[in-house]
């Protein structure tokens, strides 16, 4: 399976480099580095979001309120620089981590404590949150007026040529693939999801680790909560309404199978790369919103088929080795 999610992620940037050279057939300007790079830092808060989620899925599990927690936590940190502007922004940031961290800690109690389903718990505080974000702010807005100057302006510095909201993303894929890749809590994900089974007779609590991901992927929409709301310059209850769809058709379209275990940081960032060039790239040569929805839902089939065709595959060599012994 190793092989197949190379393929899988070699595949993935031939369409995205295929994609983009089709495009720049007819506007050259598409191509061009600046142009890929601003495509890159427009997206790079859906590739940190999907790194997140990718930790959830990986141990079969799913995270629904995502885009709701980084509404509520923009919502938080907005009005908290509104009313006390002089706090400083490293300090902001590590709140809003904290914040949705403890948003996640709610879903990973029940998921792990009550063994409710992930997708119920989700869906239920989706709606939750959602609602304390309408709660908190009274329905009002937080508009650029009342944010501070500091507050708008960190991620829009340069630094060696790229915006820091770009860096963000980096730190944040170098951070998940050094966890994922070489620590032993990122190993027990992939354990935990590949078979929860033999995981418990190995001494990993599959429960634990189901909390664990959750954590994770709150504190990333924490900090997504920050990024967003200082990028757009609003905070409001409809912050990234319905974007949790477009946080697991990332994830999907990179190769994270649903079913746990399988999948890698380069294959999320691709996913999200892929919806990203398909969303700056359809507008240009003049193409519906609508055939967008199209063709985002046709690339997410897709990919669903491909998981499921990879992972039956590998489970008929894995009974044949076993016939074979």
């Amino acid at each position: 399976m190793k092989s197949l999610t190379k393929y899988r992620e070699i595949w993935l940037a031939a369409a995205i480099a295929l994609l983009v050279a089709a495009v720049a057939i007819r506007f050259p300007a598409f191509a061009t580095p600046s142009r890929l790079l601003t495509v890159f830092n427009d997206y790079t808060i859906l590739i940190i979001l999907a790194l997140g989620q990718m930790t959830v899925i990986l141990t079969r599990s799913i995270d629904l309120s995502m885009a709701a927690n980084l509404a509520f936590t923009g919502m938080v940190i907005a009005m908290t620089n509104a009313a006390y502007p002089a706090i400083p922004i490293p300090m902001l940031i590590i709140m809003a981590m904290a914040i949705g961290s403890l948003l996640g800690a709610f879903n990973g109690i029940l998921v792990w404590k009550l063994d409710i389903p992930p997708i119920v718990v989700t869906l239920g505080t989706l709606t939750v949150f959602r609602g304390a974000t309408f709660v908190v702010s009274g329905g009002a807005w937080v508009n650029a007026d009342a944010m501070s100057a500091a507050f708008i302006q960190l991620q829009r510095g340069v630094f060696l040529g790229l915006p820091i909201l770009s860096w963000f993303a980096i730190a944040a894929i170098a951070a998940f693939y050094l966890f994922l890749a070489r620590t032993p809590l990122g190993r027990s994900i992939y354990a935990a999801g590949v078979n929860p089974t033999a995981s418990v007779y190995a001494g990993i609590d599959v429960g634990r680790i189901k909390f664990v991901a959750f954590v994770i992927s709150g504190m990333v929409s924490g900090l997504c909560g920050y990024l967003w709301v200082s990028r757009y310059v609003i905070a409001s209850t409809e912050v990234a309404n319905g974007y949790e769809l477009q946080i697991v058709a990332a994830c999907v379209i990179g190769g994270i199978s649903i079913a746990g275990g399988i999948g890698s940081v380069a294959g999320a960032v691709l996913g999200a790369l892929f919806l990203g060039v398909i969303g700056s790239a359809l507008p240009v040569i003049n193409v519906s919103p609508f055939w967008q929805l199209a063709i985002s839902g046709a690339a997410i089939i897709l990919a669903v088929v491909l998981n499921a065709r990879g992972e039956k595959r590998q489970g008929r060599i894995i009974l044949r080795q076993a016939e074979a012994a």
